[in-house]
């Protein structure tokens, strides 16, 4: 059963920081052939993409939205992904969610991020 774990979420104050993890587990081919991406979902909004990472070659996109302030990473070895977000204002909060795709696509169950003072 393939899991996506998000972590890392939480309250924080406009201009700081928090840094989302993704563990995967169950996944039927190895972590690092799979396209990995952070999606957010705020109230009333459609899910949009927040960043992606390629499998081959790393190669990374981000919303114009975020582009400065958010890097995506990734751990193959560690089976994981990561969303560092800097320079947080109160319009990133949002649900957070970690996908991944091959074959197949996957969700993992989101992490709230609250931006506010």
């Amino acid at each position: 059963q393939v899991q996506l774990v998000e972590s890392g979420g939480g309250l924080v104050q406009p201009g700081g920081s928090l840094r989302l993890s993704c563990a995967a587990s169950g996944l039927s081919f190895s972590f690092s052939i799979y396209d990995m991406s952070w999606y957010r979902q705020a109230p009333g909004k459609e899910r949009e993409l927040v960043a992606a990472i390629r499998s081959a070659g790393g190669s990374t996109k981000y919303a114009d939205s975020v582009k400065g302030r958010f890097t995506i990473s990734r751990d193959n070895a560690k089976k994981t992904v990561f969303l560092q977000m800097n320079s947080l204002k109160p319009e990133d909060t949002a649900v957070y969610y970690c996908h991944a795709r091959r074959l197949n696509s996957y969700w993992g169950q989101g992490t709230q991020v609250t931006v506010s003072s």
